[in-house]
């Protein structure tokens, strides 16, 4: 369940993506070791720009871990499973759905109606992107995004991305 960002989690957020996040509404996915790694965006941002992208991967161990799948080619062989396979391609119809339903209740925006993120439902682009949707979703939503999930395992292993002693730190 999304929560509201704490001033603390904007500041962990913002040192991950290393510049303020615009639109933040709500923390998507806690990883492991307490800080965001999903953010929720508002559809809308302040200064009125359309923005689709519901859900924003920040923590940078797991933004890199989708990278390097993505180097690998791995959104290449997903396309073609996409294309010769009709259950993944429902369900992967039916994470696209999910993810408009999910923005649509936040705040419709008729500019990005039919728009969802990572190239659902036709394409697959953006690793990242699935990722963030299945972890705020949770299993079983976004196929490919619980692929990812699983190919990149804990990518909290080495030890959190952003230390919280080290914000407070920098605040006296």
């Amino acid at each position: 369940m999304a929560e509201a960002p704490t001033p603390e989690d904007l500041d962990i957020v913002a040192a991950q993506l290393g510049r303020s996040p615009r639109g933040t509404r709500a923390i998507g996915h806690r990883c492991p070791c307490g800080n965001p790694d999903v953010v929720e965006t508002a559809p809308r941002l302040d200064d009125g720009t359309p923005f689709p992208t519901l859900y924003y991967l920040t923590c940078p161990h797991a933004t890199a871990a989708c990278s390097r799948l993505e180097s690998a080619g791995v959104m290449r062989d997903m396309q073609e499973r996409l294309s010769t396979d009709p259950e993944l391609a429902k369900r992967y119809a039916e994470a696209h759905q999910d993810y408009l339903d999910r923005r649509t209740a936040i705040e419709d925006v008729p500019e990005i109606a039919r728009v969802s993120a990572g190239g659902m439902p036709d394409r697959v682009k953006c690793l990242h992107v699935h990722l963030g949707h299945a972890l705020a979703a949770g299993p079983g939503v976004n196929p490919f995004g619980d692929e990812v999930r699983d190919a990149i395992g804990p990518y909290w292993s080495g030890g959190s991305c952003v230390s919280r002693s080290a914000l407070s730190a920098d605040d006296h």
